[in-house]
């Protein structure tokens, strides 16, 4: 089993970018090469991704609205079923209990002037400042963390 670490990668500052989640995973920035957050609800969250999978996040530059995990269809990518506090929503909501810092990793599928041309880039450390139940726009409860850059 692999540690958990939480804040700054050793070598890899902030603005490093990364051609796939494959390398991301390899130096050990955001580990899952398909989940969009890494933790779990007993330890919290070191890293999420934000690369326009969910509509409901929002990106302005140093502050995000970060969509929770599930509720999603695998074939069509929309928005299917309510969201539940449990798993890496629940290790996002740890963070913001305990004070845990989360990379941020930027994909260039997001169509705003934040994400990076090509690949994906690690844009630092945000805090999860608040988190929240709403229905989102498909009509389904979402989990939304407001991600803050200190």
């Amino acid at each position: 089993m692999t540690t958990r670490v939480f804040g700054e990668i050793p070598g890899i500052p902030e603005g490093s970018e990364f051609e796939n989640r494959l390398f991301l995973s390899k130096y050990g920035v955001h580990r899952p090469i398909r989940a969009g957050v890494s933790g779990r609800a007993t330890e919290g969250a070191d890293s999420v991704i934000l690369s326009g999978g969910y509509e409901d996040d929002e990106d302005y530059g140093h502050t995000i609205i970060y969509a929770g995990n599930g509720g999603r269809s695998y074939k069509t990518g929309m928005q299917v079923a309510d969201q539940q506090l449990d798993g890496k929503n629940l290790a996002l909501a740890l963070n913001h209990k305990h004070d845990l810092p989360v990379r941020l990793v930027r994909g260039a599928n997001q169509k705003n002037p934040f994400a990076p041309e090509h690949g994906y880039r690690y844009d630092g450390l945000f805090n999860v400042a608040s988190y929240w139940p709403a229905t989102g726009r498909s009509g389904f409860v979402v989990w939304y963390f407001r991600l803050i850059k200190p």
